[in-house]
């Protein structure tokens, strides 16, 4: 079975935008704070969780698949290291984020200086989760160049 790496890239670009530009406009708006400040909920109006968990499997997935296949076709292997490894540490920040912030906002109604001090982490997290998007965009971008 061959693979069309060029529509799993296509996919995977569509995915890694919404990831970046998600997280950009979460950033923008101070999410965490806005978070904090309504009626706990997983899954309420407002939460995070809503927008971004239909995309990540097939982001993620898609990336694999179109990385795997240019590692097979001999791709630039260095692109691809690049691309997968980062892929992989935005989201481990997403998992620490969701498991250390995310989730103690949506569920429970910390005092206004627990909230501040998850805002904080919450930035700083994702201003290097944002430069790692930026790079696996490059990576991924060199790593897939004649497959798209």
């Amino acid at each position: 079975m061959q693979v069309k790496t060029g529509r799993w890239a296509r996919i995977a670009t569509v995915g890694q935008a919404h990831w970046f530009f998600g997280n950009l406009y979460e950033a923008v708006v101070d999410v965490p704070r806005l978070v904090g400040e309504r009626s706990p909920g997983l899954l309420e109006r407002g939460s995070p969780a809503r927008y971004f968990i239909p995309a990540a499997p097939v982001t993620i997935a898609s990336t694999a698949v179109a990385l795997a296949s240019g590692w097979r076709d001999g791709g630039d292997r260095r692109a691809i290291v690049t691309a997968a490894a980062g892929t992989a540490a935005a989201t481990g920040i997403t998992v620490h984020l969701v498991r250390s912030v995310n989730l103690t906002l949506l569920k429970e109604q910390p005092d206004r200086i627990r909230r501040e001090e998850l805002a904080k982490k919450w930035h700083r997290a994702n201003l290097a989760r944002l430069a790692l998007l930026i790079v696996v965009r490059f990576a991924f971008r060199r790593a897939t160049a004649d497959r798209r």
